[in-house]
């Protein structure tokens, strides 16, 4: 087999990019960073929401507690306030 001859890249290597190359990764990485930033204060405010949302369902518990010592049931209607009383015997009580 022939040996194969060695190219020699004679050009002189750049040091830097040029300023507008500079600029736009620049301008690419503020903006990734920025993102980011957004993403993690919506993250902090996310969680923020889901501790909220625990005591609300919290609360709500303690709402069905007191309906069902009141009434025997937690089953009320939301829009207007009927009781939504269990079936006994196949029957369910009757509207006047």
């Amino acid at each position: 087999m022939a040996k194969k001859e060695e190219v020699v890249d004679l050009k002189p290597k750049a040091e830097k990019v040029t300023e507008e190359q500079l600029q736009k990764i620049q301008a690419v990485v503020d903006k990734i960073n920025q993102t980011q930033m957004n993403i993690g204060q919506l993250e902090a405010r996310k969680h923020q929401a889901l501790h909220y949302l625990a005591g609300v369902n919290d609360e709500l518990g303690l709402v069905q507690s007191e309906l069902m010592d009141a009434y025997g049931t937690n089953d009320i209607n939301i829009q207007d306030g009927t009781i939504n009383y269990p079936k006994e015997n196949g029957e369910t009580n009757k509207k006047d």
